[in-house]
């Protein structure tokens, strides 16, 4: 069966067969690498934590709102989708969007900005980075190995989530770059699949934190009216408010924002591949990133949602209140730890050369709640 699916792949996709490992094992012929990759993410500790971590909304107001985790399989259904068309190695695309998210702190971007805060004088936090050293160290489930032992082409797309890697300081001090046995070319172009898992990111939490915000009331469908692209969607389906409820029309105007992303995507990469001469994988690895890319229009409707939900949604009175008690829970977390570190976490399971990263990893991985409960406990 695999053997079928290695001839059907794309010339330009990441093969079925991977390069390898930094820890060598047996392979199984029940699964492909990256079948064994994408369970690998799927049945860790820092995964199943996503379901009560912050997408936009603390994880405690309300049982329908996004949360990492829903937020990463519906990242990775859009990016199968594209994988699937382009012909590209697709569980790789599921990895690398089930994962991405893995290193992400409690209470969102908001946590992050405060655990960076603390980590200033220390080498700083960086949740894409952090996301890395989850699945190299934190991750405990083998006895051979620390980590995940995640495929080369994985590491390589999580690596370069937002494309090449050219400054490598951040990565030496948060991550130490030995660890890679110099395996990973830093400075190439990530695969076709890594670019889809990160521009599937995008479309995903542009549209599903509009349908979030749309549901919490923060703003209306009349406030999308001026937007580009979004107003025919939107002044289309208002038409249907008098036989249908408000919630099934926001439910179609997301479909139709994503339906519309994607095929602008599909149709703008299809036109760099051929522009830019890409026959083969090593085209790709060499190219001028990105390829896989909107087009202007999109580009602008892209950046003008970013700018409309940061405005009416990310720095919303509510919202902001939340997000700023999440700040000064990791505040108060941080240096409460960092007096008496044994008396929170088990000092062996991390690196004891460096406490305030121990500090770090472990904040890191708490859940909304978890963090919530401690902060009133020290308090």
């Amino acid at each position: 069966m695999q053997k079928n699916s290695i001839q059907t792949l794309s010339k330009l996709a990441i093969p079925l067969e991977s390069k390898g490992r930094l820890f060598k094992e047996k392979k199984t012929y029940l699964r492909s690498d990256f079948q064994r990759d994408r369970d690998r993410i799927i049945h860790s500790t820092a995964f199943r934590r996503l379901k009560h971590k912050t997408q936009v909304f603390v994880n405690t107001t309300g049982d329908h709102f996004r949360t990492r985790i829903t937020h990463s399989l519906e990242v990775a259904q859009i990016a199968k989708t594209l994988s699937k068309f382009f012909n590209l190695n697709e569980d790789l695309c599921e990895t690398l969007s089930l994962a991405h998210d893995l290193g992400h702190t409690p209470f969102g971007h908001a946590g992050e900005e405060a655990l960076n805060n603390c980590m200033k004088k220390l080498g700083g936090f960086d949740h894409n980075i952090q996301t890395l050293r989850t699945i190299l160290f934190l991750e405990n489930r083998y006895y051979e190995f620390k980590g995940l032992n995640l495929t080369l082409e994985t590491l390589d797309g999580l690596i370069k989530h937002n494309g090449p890697i050219r400054n490598l300081t951040k990565f030496k001090k948060i991550l130490g770059l030995d660890y890679f046995k110099n395996k990973i070319n830093f400075t190439s172009s990530p695969s076709l699949e890594a670019q889809i898992a990160s521009i599937s990111d995008d479309i995903a939490y542009n549209s599903h934190d509009l349908e979030d915000g749309l549901k919490s009331n923060l703003f209306n469908l009349k406030d999308l009216e001026n937007i580009p692209i979004l107003n025919k969607i939107v002044l289309k389906h208002k038409k249907k408010l008098k036989k249908y409820s408000i919630d099934l029309v926001i439910r179609q105007i997301v479909r139709e924002i994503i339906n519309e992303m994607v095929k602008d995507l599909i149709k703008n990469t299809q036109k760099k591949i051929k522009k830019n001469k890409i026959r083969n994988l090593k085209d790709v690895l060499k190219s001028k990133y990105p390829l896989v890319t909107f087009s202007n229009q999109m580009r602008k409707f892209d950046k003008t949602i970013k700018n409309f939900l940061r405005t009416n949604m990310y720095y919303h009175k509510n919202v902001k209140s939340n997000t700023n008690d999440g700040k000064k829970i990791i505040k108060k977390l941080f240096l409460s730890i960092k007096k008496n570190p044994n008396k929170y976490i088990n000092v062996s399971k991390y690196d004891k050369t460096n406490i305030a990263r121990s500090i770090c990893d472990f904040i890191a991985g708490m859940t909304d709640r978890y963090a919530i409960n401690l902060y009133k406990k020290i308090k």
